[in-house]
C-alpha cells in the first residue's frame, strides 16, 4: 500500500483543450507496468472540452453538477450526478459543463502501447454545444 499527499497544484485546462474556465485535479496516474491515469475535472458552467478521442476509450463519472457530452455524429445528452458514460476506444466525443451549471467528473483513461491518452482535435463549436436538449 502507498498513500500519497496531494501536493500537486491543480492546474487550469489549456485553450488548445478546452472552452472556458476547466480545473483538473491529478487523482491516478500509477507507475509502469499500469497505464491507467484519471483527473478530477471541474467544468464552470458552459465550459467543455474539444472535440477529442481516447485509443483504448474514456469512462467519465459524474460527481456534481449537471454536464452535457456527445460522440461525433450523435444527440447532445444530459448527464447528472452517478452517471457514468463509456467513450468507446477512438470514438470522437466532447463533454463539459451545462450553459448554467459547472459540472464536475472523474475521467478515467488508459494509455495506449505508446503511453498515448488522448488525441485532441478541433473545438466545438458554440451552435453544436446549443443543440444541447432542455435540461427539465
Amino acid at each position: 500500500m502507498q498513500i500519497t499527499r496531494s501536493s500537486i497544484d491543480t492546474v487550469k485546462g489549456p485553450a488548445d483543450w478546452f472552452t472556458g474556465d476547466v480545473y483538473i485535479d491529478a487523482v491516478a496516474s500509477a507507475p509502469a507496468p499500469s497505464r491507467v491515469s484519471a483527473g478530477l475535472v471541474h467544468f464552470m458552467p458552459g465550459a467543455r472540452t474539444h472535440w477529442h478521442r481516447h485509443p483504448l476509450g474514456q469512462t467519465v463519472f459524474v460527481t456534481e453538477g449537471i454536464g452535457l457530452c456527445q460522440r461525433r455524429g450523435g444527440p447532445v445528452e444530459v448527464i447528472r450526478p452517478g452517471d457514468r458514460v463509456l467513450f468507446e476506444a477512438d470514438e470522437e466525443h466532447w463533454h463539459g459543463a451545462a450553459p448554467n451549471r459547472l459540472m464536475v467528473h472523474v475521467a478515467i483513461n488508459e494509455g495506449d502501447a505508446d503511453h498515448d491518452v488522448v488525441h485532441w482535435l478541433t473545438p466545438v463549436t458554440d451552435e453544436e454545444y446549443a443543440a444541447a436538449p432542455a435540461l427539465g
